[in-house]
């Protein structure tokens, strides 16, 4: 019976079969790469240059040190460990019931403001939450306006009352989750636009409250787009050093860059950096399985305007408050705070040394956002010309690095090219008695590949998005016409995709300014940015200071969030005027 299992039918060789089927896939996969376009091919080898910080830093998981990954394992790890989960435990659940919540009181209700609630719910996000941290540390410390006022009301000295420490864990999940809740909010929103009036008309026709037609009806229907948006929260939340190494909260991230500028370990940073992903992918895996194997669809392409429902008395009042906090908490006080201590700083506000930062800041900035949307508006075409699994998978792998902690990015990328750096002075010092010095690592060079890896995410969603609005007709015209792929490329999607290419770069380019541990740990010598200042002057207590370059992040970061909040109010689909 057993060789009639193996034999198959009478007359069919089966291993034979296997065998030419495999070979016939062999084929296949040969001829489809021979017929890759040349975008496809320049897609694959940046995807392959994007995935060697997550390399880098898992090659050193095994590796031997000089001991000091044993000292923080016996000391400080169990620390970092508990405090890390604890911050992502804290962020996780603060960060979706405000985001979710205000989302749909925006959406669906009519309440007084609520108008500009939902475009003002996203600014937040102009404000880093290293900045925050300083912010509120400076009105609530001992010696701020809040308990000065507290004492000379009630006629109290200091520690006959009882305040809440703002330098400690607790603080540290407050500034994150005012920051990071835009996050969930700007996605939970765009799922409410996106969802047909019917679902909901159905649940109210069958009995159920305003309440219940949103816990049991829109909530699913939004529910991917929710743990995605905390996703991203926790991940923001992971990749944090400025507000947790101002409170004084060890964690991963405090540790890796203590491991590297301090002890001046790259294994033991490296190492530290691989416990640090295994959370990300933990996150990732954890949105994943919350997805589960539940589906949720809409049932109709019936799109009207959706029902607002008129919320008064002490309905209305509570709804303002819903919003109103979160949006003065988060953006309206920070903001007054920091005009407040930059008119009070005694140096003056716009200096040479102020000027140099604006400068290196920006150009960092600005050629990281043309880079990325150059490289992502390359990968988006790639796959439009070969919409194959090659090509599908090289984009994921290129949009990888917006999950890694920008620390471990950094490091990453500074072990390979010190490497590279050091191998190629070596090899001209002996050949030609030529010294190149760190062509990469000594430069700004391996920097902005950093910001690549890190937020490449960012510009090639936007891309691929516009990319596929474009009709695959446009394509066939042109090609009819004697155009190329990259002429029509050049002379046709573009100039459709202007707008999308330049709300890419804008966010690249706010993420740039913002981004702190990555710029710290891979700056060149005497090379400081806005970021770095504020960081400084923060840590030395220099608070007052520090708000002038800290306001310079959230001036400039302000217009490209309005831009992105009004494509989310514009992506219903039928949506009709504003009522």
């Amino acid at each position: 019976m057993t060789d009639d299992v193996r034999q198959g039918p009478p007359g069919v060789d089966t291993r034979a079969g296997l065998g030419e089927a495999i070979s016939l896939r062999l084929r296949d996969v040969i001829r489809s790469f021979g017929e890759l376009s040349a975008f496809t091919w320049l897609s694959l080898a940046i995807a392959c240059l994007l995935t060697i910080p997550v390399i880098s830093v898992l090659a050193n998981v095994f590796s031997s040190g000089s001991g000091t990954w044993q000292h923080l394992v016996e000391t400080v790890l169990p620390n970092y460990t508990i405090n890390t989960t604890l911050l992502i435990l804290g962020v996780g659940i603060c960060v979706p019931i405000i985001g979710t919540t205000t989302a749909w009181l925006v959406t669906m209700c009519r309440f007084p403001g609520w108008r500009i609630f939902e475009w003002a719910l996203i600014l937040p996000l102009a404000v880093p939450a290293y900045v925050m941290a300083y912010t509120y540390t400076d009105f609530l410390q001992p010696s701020g306006p809040l308990q000065q006022w507290i004492r000379d009301t009630w006629d109290l000295s200091f520690r006959e009352y009882w305040f809440p420490e703002v330098r400690s864990l607790g603080g540290a999940i407050t500034m994150l989750s005012l920051v990071l809740y835009p996050y969930v909010y700007m996605l939970a929103r765009a799922a409410f636009l996106e969802q047909s009036i019917c679902a909901l008309e159905v649940s109210r026709t069958l009995g159920c409250s305003p309440r219940s037609s949103f816990l049991r009806v829109a909530l699913p229907l939004a529910r991917p787009s929710i743990a995605a948006g905390t996703a991203l929260a926790l991940m923001e939340t992971l990749a944090d050093f400025g507000t947790v190494s101002f409170f004084g909260v060890q964690t991963f991230t405090t540790g890796i860059v203590r491991a590297w500028i301090d002890f001046g370990d790259r294994i033991a940073a490296g190492q530290l950096s691989s416990v640090l992903l295994a959370f990300v992918f933990a996150i990732l895996l954890m949105e994943r399985l919350n997805r589960g194997v539940a589906r949720y669809h809409q049932a109709t392409n019936r799109y009207q305007n959706l029902p607002r429902y008129d919320l008064r008395g002490s309905r209305g009042l509570l709804a303002f408050l819903a919003c109103g906090l979160p949006l003065t908490l988060g953006f309206l006080l920070p903001c007054i705070l920091l005009i407040s201590m930059a008119l009070e700083s005694e140096t003056a506000l716009i200096t040479s040394r102020f000027l140099d930062l604006v400068f290196n800041s920006f150009t960092l900035a600005a050629i990281t956002a043309s880079i990325a949307v150059v490289i992502a508006l390359v990968m988006a075409y790639g796959v439009r010309l070969n919409p194959n699994s090659l090509s599908r998978f090289a984009v994921r792998i290129a949009s990888m690095g917006y999950a890694v902690p920008g620390t471990v990015i950094a490091v990453g990328v500074l072990i390979p090219f010190a490497r590279l750096d050091n191998a190629v002075d070596a090899w001209m010092e002996s050949s030609f008695g030529i010294s190149t010095g760190l062509l990469l690592t000594g430069g700004i060079a391996a920097l902005v590949f950093a910001y690549l890896v890190r937020f490449m995410a960012v510009s090639l969603n936007t891309v691929e998005a516009s990319l596929g609005k474009v009709r695959p007709s446009m394509d066939d015209a042109a090609r009819t016409l004697g155009q190329s792929a990259a002429s029509t490329l050049w002379r046709v999607h573009m100039p459709l995709m202007w707008g999308s290419l330049l709300t890419a770069g804008l966010v690249v380019f706010v993420d740039v300014m913002k981004e702190l541990p990555a710029t710290l740990v891979m700056r060149p010598f005497n090379f400081d940015t806005l970021a770095i200042q504020a960081h400084n002057l923060a840590s030395d207590e220099r608070l007052t200071e520090a708000s002038i370059p800290s306001l310079a992040i959230v001036i400039v970061s302000i217009p490209p969030l309005i831009l992105l909040t009004r494509a989310i109010a514009r992506s219903r689909p039928g949506s009709g005027p504003r009522s």
